[in-house]
């Protein structure tokens, strides 16, 4: 059931609409993020720069007896500010692309040319307290961190006056995203809701037109006549309903011009067979009357099959919903027991009822003529149903088993009506069966006899 939902054109637009906006989505979150972490990390390299530069300005114009107490106010849980006679920078690994350097020259003034060394690494682990750093500034480091943060490790050497160096170690931590789960959700189911129903009213326009048309012409193959579909939906949806439409009433218009030609023919033909049996009636030999007789009323049944035939064709009978097993079981029963049934499960089907009992008594009554004893069975296969008829007769020759659906083809050879019949049964049964939708095939049962698979749409 779940399966065929999914088959849906209707789900799997919306279904793919949705994803398509989800996954925007999440690119559009990623790309934020990053962008976010880059401008966060800018901005605070920005600060540790021109924090630096400030005090390397401030060291260099102070007396040598308030460098300490200079270092100590700079100082905090994240920035470590001391002078070294060496750079703590060994090697120019420049992450920073040059932004921090140029960050510093501009506080400096465009005339220093002192040398500024910058290291800029990632951490992926957990921040340790920096060296040398007051017990009550650990404490407050581990607080920030919560041990468990990774982030950036920033390092800057700046040449001071006098061959020493300042050497700054600044640490700051990637932030979070900031995005309350409440909102998050909210926003999320919100704009699914509006999404969903938009798509699905707007794809409803699109398939429920569709899904008419299908129905409509599975009623038509199933031999149903049915008023034209409404025209609605997007424009091609509209020009399809309006040529099926046009091809139905085509359709509907030819068979009924077919039937009303056979008819008028069949009616043609009465007329001159009657005056052909009035003048066969006035002859006096007996011998030769009675062949006349004879052949003139097998012309008159040829012409009633004939015009059956036609009639078979002919959308007429409104169909009917009825169980199967029922319906085999009444006409059982009015041919006196001509086949053996074996019933099924109940199933209900929708078929005209004297159209297809009319074929199921052609084939019942062929197979009675050549193998006496026949078994008739029914079940369900998907969405159709299946009756076998199976006889014990000497079956037919592989290559004419679908010869003897041709109109007036006889298997038997003789011209006797009464061991060959008319050859016009398994053509209407062929043809009220097509009628509804389905078929009739034969074969060879490999214990001897024919078997004949009717099958038709529930």
């Amino acid at each position: 059931m779940i399966r065929k939902r999914l088959d849906s054109l209707r789900v799997q637009l919306l279904l793919l609409i949705i994803g398509s906006l989800l996954v925007a989505q999440t690119i559009s979150l990623w790309l934020f993020v990053d962008e976010r972490g880059l401008a966060v990390r800018a901005a605070i390299g920005a600060e540790a720069a021109g924090r630096a530069a400030n005090v390397a300005l401030l060291l260099e114009r102070a007396p040598p007896d308030l460098h300490a107490s200079i270092l100590r106010a700079a100082d905090s849980p994240l920035a470590r500010f001391r002078i070294d006679p060496q750079a703590a920078v060994d090697h120019l690994d420049h992450r920073a692309k040059g932004a921090v350097e140029a960050r510093i020259r501009s506080f400096l003034g465009a005339e220093d040319s002192r040398e500024i060394r910058v290291e800029l690494h990632e951490v992926e682990r957990a921040f340790p307290p920096m060296k040398m750093m007051p017990p009550q500034m650990v404490a407050e480091h581990k607080q920030m961190m919560h041990d468990k943060i990774s982030g950036l490790e920033l390092t800057l050497s700046i040449a001071l006056a006098g061959g020493t160096w300042l050497n700054v170690d600044t640490r700051f931590q990637r932030p979070p995203l900031q995005w309350p789960v409440f909102s998050a959700v909210s926003f999320g189911l919100t704009a699914a809701l509006l999404i969903g129903v938009a798509c699905w009213y707007l794809l409803a326009r699109l398939t429920w037109p569709l899904r008419r048309l299908a129905q409509a012409a599975d009623s038509l193959g199933r031999g149903e006549e049915r008023e034209p579909l409404p025209v609605a939906g997007p424009s091609e949806v509209r020009d399809l309903t309006d040529t099926f439409n046009r091809m139905q009433e085509r359709l509907m218009r030819t068979v009924a011009d077919k039937t009303r030609i056979m008819a008028a023919l069949g009616h043609d033909l009465r007329s001159p067979l009657t005056a052909l049996r009035v003048h066969a009636e006035m002859v006096d030999e007996e011998e030769t009357r009675d062949a006349l007789v004879k052949s003139i009323e097998e012309m008159q049944d040829m012409v009633e099959r004939t015009l059956a035939f036609a009639r078979g064709m002919a959308i007429s009978e409104p169909p009917e919903t009825v169980e199967l097993g029922k319906f085999l079981t009444e006409l059982k029963r009015d041919m006196v027991d001509a086949f053996q049934l074996e019933t099924d499960a109940p199933l209900q089907i929708r078929l005209r009822p004297n159209s297809m009992r009319r074929a199921l008594r052609n084939i019942v009554d062929n197979a009675v003529r050549y193998g006496e004893v026949v078994e008739v069975t029914y079940t369900r296969e998907y969405d159709r149903a299946l009756i076998w008829v199976r006889d014990h007769g000497p079956g037919i020759p592989d290559t004419q088993l679908e010869e003897v659906f041709e109109p007036f083809y006889r298997v038997e050879t003789s011209r006797s009506r009464e061991t060959g019949g008319t050859g016009l049964g398994l053509s209407i049964a062929r043809t009220i069966l097509r009628s509804h939708g389905g078929d009739i095939t034969l074969q060879n049962h490999p214990d001897g006899g024919l078997l004949v698979r009717l099958d038709f749409p529930f």
